[in-house]
């Protein structure tokens, strides 16, 4: 396998700037996920990557070596689309072998790369059937084995799973990560799906407008988001912000006050909080918050109340058993430990 470098990478349309400045190293044998919503430019890198697109500026590299100029099929790599790709008049042997048989690969050779690649993803019972007599996630897989069987340097995903239902988003991740502790394989993932990226990733890159937002384990990010943004885009359900102000070591709107986690000067504040951080107490209690109940949503194991206090609207995650009738006054306590602090102008965290 082999490292990947972007070296102030660049992308423009014509004036239009996508991609500014994209600097990365991902490890051999890493598996970096690129997250963010539409439009953030997490594809169009994947795709300067595979050499589907040019890149305006910048040096990228491949085990060492510069590619910016090099075709698709000699950079080593081998990509997983979302739609599968598949090729509906072969059958699944025939595309999965397809890129073999184009390279002049003799039979005996293809037959001896696909019997452990077709095994490891179970496909030995469909090898004579067209993609069309498969399911979802039966196609997604015969796309991972057309790519295992190149034995490429780095593998490329994008948004392999967004086709195909909740149990099988779940199912298929499960082998992709599978897949990526037996072949120690350099991936790069990209998604817009938080869920794949906390559960697949060694390192997220989260993007946003074109440039990294911020960059770590999903712990990391998750524990300490480094903006508004990233704090706003990690974690489910999403964390709760209160727009107060910093005074005399308290953070407030007027209506509810907060003891800030340490000293600052007067100034706005976005205090972020996640829903299973705030809790549910007594009248009288040290810091208890007067609060409104809108709304009951029953999520199983678990319960999420919308709350509503002064002019601040938030969600608390409460044990399932927990019944609070809409309209009904509660009162809650805000972990202090659990508090996030951003400027509220330039959206950066910030820190004791």
């Amino acid at each position: 396998m082999a490292t990947v470098e972007c070296r102030s990478v660049r992308k423009s349309y014509g004036e239009h700037e996508v991609i500014s400045d994209f600097s990365l190293s991902i490890e051999d044998h890493e598996f970096v996920v690129f997250l963010g919503p539409s439009g953030c430019g997490k594809s169009t890198i994947l795709r300067m990557v595979a050499g589907l697109e040019d890149i305006t500026g910048g040096d990228l590299m491949i085990g060492g070596r510069r590619v910016n100029d090099l075709d698709p099929g000699d950079r080593g790599i081998a990509m997983v689309f979302q739609n599968y790709a598949l090729y509906p008049h072969m059958s699944v042997r025939e595309n999965i072998t397809f890129a073999l048989e184009r390279a002049g690969e003799t039979k005996d050779m293809i037959a001896r790369r696909l019997a452990p690649v077709v095994e490891t993803l179970g496909l030995q019972v469909y090898l004579n059937r067209k993609p069309t007599e498969l399911s979802g996630g039966q196609q997604q897989r015969v796309a991972i084995a057309r790519a295992m069987i190149k034995t490429p340097e780095v593998f490329l995903f994008d948004e392999p799973l967004s086709n195909l239902d909740a149990k099988l988003r779940g199912h298929l991740r499960v082998e992709i990560a599978r897949l990526h502790k037996e072949l120690r394989s350099t991936s790069i993932y990209v998604t817009h799906d938080q869920l794949e990226a906390m559960t697949l990733a060694d390192r997220i890159v989260l993007m946003n407008a074109g440039r990294i937002e911020q960059m770590g384990t999903p712990e990391e990010i998750y524990s300490r988001p480094a903006t508004l943004f990233a704090a706003g885009f990690i974690g489910t359900p999403g964390m709760n912000f209160f727009n107060l102000v910093a005074s005399g070591g308290k953070l407030t709107d007027g209506e509810i006050s907060i003891d800030a986690p340490f000293p600052l000067s007067e100034r706005p504040v976005t205090v972020g909080i996640r829903p299973g951080a705030i809790s549910l107490v007594r009248d009288g209690m040290p810091g208890a918050i007067p609060a409104i109940a809108d709304r009951d949503e029953f999520h199983g194991e678990t319960r999420l109340l919308s709350l509503t206090a002064g002019r601040q609207s938030f969600m608390v995650a409460v044990p399932a058993s927990v019944r609070v009738a809409e309209g009904e006054q509660v009162f809650v306590s805000l972990a202090p430990d659990q508090l996030h602090l951003f400027d509220t102008e330039s959206g950066a965290r910030i820190d004791a």
